[in-house]
């Protein structure tokens, strides 16, 4: 039976899960793939901390989410690529009140980041 995001062993299994399907997938592999490398051990606490931060009330996180993403060579479909398999991540494994707060945080980070993208390749 699926329960909501309650603790940090919740968060590791979201992101596990959901970077495990991001390292597979046949659109987004490639950019995370080349950009993290052999670095997925790293990167990947370093998302426990910014989901940690982001859904709860310890702040474990600390930088700029923005910077490392901002020349990226990704459009609005792998935007949405990343928002589908989020959401299925999400869906997949809780139900409640937190894990619907992270979709939604992940819809106007994906927003906020698309946008940014845009604006800074006319500059």
């Amino acid at each position: 039976m699926k329960t909501d995001i309650q603790s940090i062993d919740d968060i590791k299994l979201l992101v596990d899960t959901f970077y495990g399907e991001i390292r597979k997938d046949p659109i987004l592999s490639p950019i995370f793939n080349n950009v993290i490398q052999d670095q997925w051990p790293k990167h990947l606490e370093k998302m426990y901390r910014f989901w940690e931060t982001v859904l709860s009330e310890n702040h474990t996180y600390f930088g700029s989410p923005f910077a490392p993403h901002a020349k990226l060579p990704v459009s609005k479909e792998h935007f949405d690529r990343w928002k589908f398999l989020f959401f299925t991540t999400v869906d997949s494994l809780f139900i409640g009140e937190k894990a619907s707060e992270a979709k939604w945080r992940a819809e106007k980070m994906a927003e906020m980041f698309q946008h940014k993208i845009a604006y800074l390749s006319k500059l």
